[in-house]
């Protein structure tokens, strides 16, 4: 079967320029990603920076357009990737669909604004493209493996969620939230199956470049009736809502990053975040007689999450198999813009 050519709008950081952090698991970019696929190649790249139109075109030896529809009428791609700033996502995606491309990846948050993440939503919807947003969690073994041990409540039912991130030492809270929270916020979604309500928030302002916010609410998810409950109500499947309460804290003047999730179980917790893996479980307590603390277990996660490999082998399988809805779809993408502009409407 031939190679998908692929096209990537927005040459900067994200879309090549970090394959050359030594640290970062590689690969670490969409054209890295694109790079290491056997069923995918490089048909070009497309960015309004000359210089970055260079690096581009030397590193992967591919063709470079000034001009995002001249690159698609030139390479006809089978999947495009848009890198830019997310004030000019839905213009490029709605220009992938005119162009007749298949499968369109877009990097996080999915639009600047509520409109226009609905705009791109309904594009999604519409089916005249497949739209996948790069929350790049959802494809990662070591929050694969988390999401199974909550879903089977190995540690009993969740009650409570924590989490932190710490993104800089002056950067805007609010803006902190907008471009990092978007991941924070789709993995805890990820990881419980329900969506974000935000309820209040305390401490410093959105606005402010240095301190601590606290924002507060709950997961709304539904779960699946008992058998008990389904033989009263005759209906299989049906589902009663819960709420889940969660506190996020954001924090400005650190001089390290801190990107961490805390799930609370009636017996036991699980950690997850960057560098972290830690699960915790009931166990008779060495400190106190007729109490019980928590004691880690030992089980970690090592090797490669394959993050962005596994999100470019979803693009390619939204490509060829036309059923296929995306692991992380344009309309996940909006649920957390929804979360975000609802902290903001607060704020």
């Amino acid at each position: 079967m031939k190679p998908i050519p692929v096209a990537i709008i927005g040459l900067g950081r994200i879309a090549s320029l970090l394959e050359d952090d030594a640290l970062r698991e590689k690969p670490c970019t969409h054209a890295g990603a694109i790079a290491a696929n056997q069923d995918c190649t490089i048909a070009a790249g497309c960015d309004r920076d000359e210089e970055r139109r260079r690096l581009f075109a030397e590193r992967w030896t591919s063709p470079v357009y000034a001009d995002a529809a001249a690159m698609l009428e030139a390479q006809r791609p089978g999947i495009v990737h848009i890198a830019t700033h997310p004030d000019s996502h839905y213009y490029y995606c709605e220009l992938a669909a005119r162009h007749g491309v298949p499968v369109v990846v877009c990097e996080k948050p999915l639009a600047d604004t509520l409109r226009e993440a609905r705009k791109i939503a309904a594009l999604h919807k519409s089916g005249r493209i497949k739209i996948l947003t790069n929350h790049e969690r959802r494809y990662s073994a070591d929050y694969v493996r988390a999401k199974a041990i909550l879903e089977e409540e190995r540690l009993g039912p969740l009650l409570s969620v924590r989490m932190a991130l710490y993104m800089g030492k002056t950067r805007r809270l609010l803006d902190v939230l907008w471009h990092d929270g978007t991941h924070l916020a789709d993995a805890a979604m990820f990881l419980i199956g329900g969506t974000l309500q935000h309820r209040r928030h305390w401490g410093a302002r959105l606005g402010a470049g240095k301190g601590t916010a606290w924002l507060e609410g709950w997961f709304q998810t539904k779960q699946n009736a008992s058998p008990a409950d389904a033989s009263k109500t005759g209906i299989t499947g049906a589902g009663k809502t819960e709420r889940i309460p969660f506190l996020m804290e954001i924090g400005a003047g650190r001089d390290h990053l801190v990107f961490e999730l805390e799930f609370s179980c009636a017996r036991g917790r699980l950690r997850i975040g960057n560098g972290v893996f830690e699960v915790w479980e009931s166990a008779e307590s060495p400190y106190a007689e007729g109490f019980r603390s928590l004691a880690r277990t030992g089980e970690a996660f090592e090797g490669k999450t394959g993050y962005f490999a596994n999100m470019m082998e979803d693009a390619v399988a939204c490509c060829r198999e036309s059923g296929r809805q995306p692991q992380s779809s344009a309309a996940d993408g909006l649920a957390v813009i929804e979360y975000l502009h609802s902290v903001k409407a607060w704020s």
